[in-house]
């Protein structure tokens, strides 16, 4: 998602960590050493099953990086360094595809482009990336969901047409705040003119889904500046806004700068019911608006046309990642390439792809068994707002949830996160877990993810 932080702390409290991902990227390891060591694509996707494959391109260039922003992504692409990434991308695409194989048929079922900011790319650039993804991949663009990140200074008219004539079918904003004092806390420096101008660009390329990213929790906002974020988004009708805490990580702007969960002195309990508090009333103001909540950041228009997975639902087994910030999933492997947020870090792992000519092997990655795939099962579907069918888990796994999960359940149950009314048939939050997911998923994480995650050293 545009725009948005990601980690993850061990403090108490509601903000613990922001579960897009499980396992987190700095549970992955290298899978060995020299080429021996690390998995062929061909062995790893050979069992797999290929007929309804999620296609995800990372593009990990913005103009600017925003004080709160831990993403895999860097500044600017000096000399021909967007050519040489995009030939790269081509040759991993090409690699890809041979080892996915021709025995069985390849389709996908649903694409994105996220990064760093893909829009980035000049047009022509856009082009070539949609024909990687079609040529090489065999992706149908323009007959499945494609959604796409922008920022308002690269949502330019003829990128978006590109990306229109291309097949997109969502595109995903990163406003954040219209109140000018409030981006510049964040360090995200724009003129509220500009995101209007941009939005209402998108709006004329007629793709059918709009949303818009918003970020709470901002030093000096309020209730009143939040509410004005909230309507000036609501001008525009958007099928979809996400509502996003924020965080302050450690090696980003904010960070550097002592502040936030990760401060020297500790979690922030003021801060904590800021969050909380503008998240209740954005979340009761959307809801009034004629807005369902899909799950705590995820709000979707209820007329607003439904065609791509809900949030959470790229963790689904079938996942190819391209790109040097993107993951990949089988069923038993997640793996990517090395991750960091030092901006140097960052530079170097992008050198070191765009120079890459064997992409045949898995890099850096993580082993999921039986026991993870089942957390990983019921965090994602447990954090969207419509819960989990028990009966759907049990054939799925074998077994129950309240089984798999007593004590985890038990202290849910007991701080009221879960919705007593849709017992027993269904595991749904209520909308006070809702409000806690970020401190509930962190709860589901495996010692050991939880030993690997302690023991990453931040680079």
């Amino acid at each position: 998602m545009t725009g948005t932080t990601r980690g993850s702390t061990h403090s108490s409290g509601p903000y613990r960590s922001y579960v897009y991902a499980y396992p987190h990227k700095t549970a992955y390891r290298p899978l060995g050493d020299g080429p021996a060591g690390r998995p062929l694509l061909s062995d790893l996707w050979a069992a797999e099953r290929k007929d309804a494959l999620s296609l995800y391109a990372h593009i990990p260039f913005c103009e600017v990086r925003c004080g709160f922003c831990n993403l895999f992504t860097r500044i600017g692409a000096p000399g021909e360094l967007t050519t040489r990434y995009l030939d790269a991308l081509d040759r991993q695409a090409t690699a890809v595809r041979d080892a996915l194989g021709d025995e069985e048929p390849v389709r996908f079922a649903a694409a994105a482009f996220g990064g760093g900011t893909p829009t980035f790319l000049t047009a022509g650039e856009l082009e070539r990336l949609c024909d990687i993804a079609e040529k090489r991949m065999g992706a149908d663009l323009r007959s499945v969901p494609l959604s796409v990140e922008t920022s308002p200074s690269t949502a330019t008219a003829d990128r978006l047409a590109v990306l229109a004539d291309r097949g997109t079918t969502r595109v995903s904003i990163g406003v954040q705040s219209f109140v000018e004092a409030e981006a510049r806390a964040a360090v995200r420096p724009q003129h509220r003119s500009d995101v209007e101008a941009a939005l209402g660009r998108i709006r004329d390329a007629r793709i059918p889904v709009l949303n818009i990213d918003l970020i709470y929790g901002i030093e000096g906002q309020t209730e009143a500046s939040w509410r004005t974020s909230l309507d000036a988004a609501l001008a525009w009708r958007p099928e979809e806004l996400y509502l996003y805490p924020l965080y302050v990580r450690p090696l980003t702007g904010l960070g550097r700068l002592g502040t936030g969960a990760d401060a020297p002195e500790g979690p922030d309990a003021a801060w904590d019911e800021q969050r909380l508090r503008l998240y209740r009333a954005g979340r009761d103001h959307l809801l009034a608006q004629g807005y369902e909540q899909v799950s705590m950041r995820m709000f979707r228009r209820a007329d607003a046309p439904h065609d791509g997975p809900d949030d959470y639902a790229c963790q689904t087994d079938g996942m190819i990642g391209l790109g040097c910030g993107a993951r990949s999933y089988t069923s038993s492997l997640h793996y990517s390439f090395d991750y960091a947020v030092e901006m140097r870090e960052i530079r170097g792992i992008i050198d070191g792809f765009t120079a890459t000519e064997d992409f045949s092997r898995a890099e850096v990655g993580r082993y999921v068994d039986e026991d993870e795939a089942r957390r990983r099962h019921l965090l994602q579907s447990l954090l969207q707002a419509r819960g989990m069918r028990r009966a759907e888990y049990r054939e799925r796994f074998g077994s129950d949830p309240y089984d798999d999960f007593p004590a985890e359940l038990e202290m849910f149950d007991a701080r009221g996160w879960l919705d007593a009314t849709a017992r027993p048939a269904l595991l749904r939050l209520s909308p006070e877990g809702l409000a806690h997911s970020d401190a509930l998923g962190p709860d589901l994480f495996s010692p050991e993810v939880r030993a690997a995650m302690a023991a990453y050293e931040a680079k």
